[in-house]
């Protein structure tokens, strides 16, 4: 981690003794629930080794009543067994960093919008301003939900998270205004 990444990590999450200290949990029983696969493990560790989690951590175990329940619950958020499971080891990775606020219903929004855009630019109409304006309607959404990503998360995810994909690169690639009227002089665009 850098100090780049710090500086990220520091205003975008807080550390694990912060948060029980502002829940008045034990910071040992929120690591216990961790080893338990009852909550994620941390999603950054600093460089001064501060243990670095979601702000809004402790929320689904609020939701579902009780670390003891939270499996269960989880799993009734999905549509299939199969994505309930998948979803879940993703949750306890602590690597769900993709969200401003890990949530069932945002993590399925996200996959939603995310298939959408691809599908979008397998198909791409730039010169239609109607195909123009669902797609960024679509990566509007997909930004609203996600956050900027740490530099660090470009090398844990070996390359381009999906924010620089699917939101800074189609922004760049297929500007609201202007794409269709490039002049010959521009220079070639390298895109999705």
């Amino acid at each position: 981690m850098t100090t780049e990444d710090d500086a990220y990590v520091s205003s975008w999450y807080t550390s694990l003794e912060e948060l029980a200290d502002s829940r008045a949990r034990d910071v040992d029983e929120l690591r216990l629930l961790m080893l338990a696969n009852r909550l994620p493990l941390p999603s950054y560790i600093r460089s001064d080794g501060a243990q670095m989690v979601a702000k809004d951590l402790l929320d689904l175990l609020d939701a579902a009543e009780g670390s003891d329940d939270l499996p269960e619950w989880f799993a009734k958020q999905w549509p299939s067994a199969v994505e309930a499971v998948r979803e879940w080891d993703d949750y306890l990775s602590g690597r769900y960093v993709c969200l401003r606020s890990v949530t069932p219903s945002n993590m399925r929004r996200k996959n939603v919008l995310c298939a959408a855009i691809a599908a979008q630019l397998n198909d791409p109409d730039p010169d239609n301003e109607a195909w123009l304006e669902h797609l960024h309607g679509l990566v509007d959404e997909l930004d609203a939900i996600e956050p900027p990503f740490a530099p660090y998360d470009r090398l844990r995810f070996g390359g381009p998270v999906s924010r620089d994909r699917l939101i800074d690169d189609v922004r760049r690639c297929f500007p609201r205004e202007g794409l269709s009227r490039q002049s010959a002089t521009d220079e070639p665009r390298t895109c999705v």
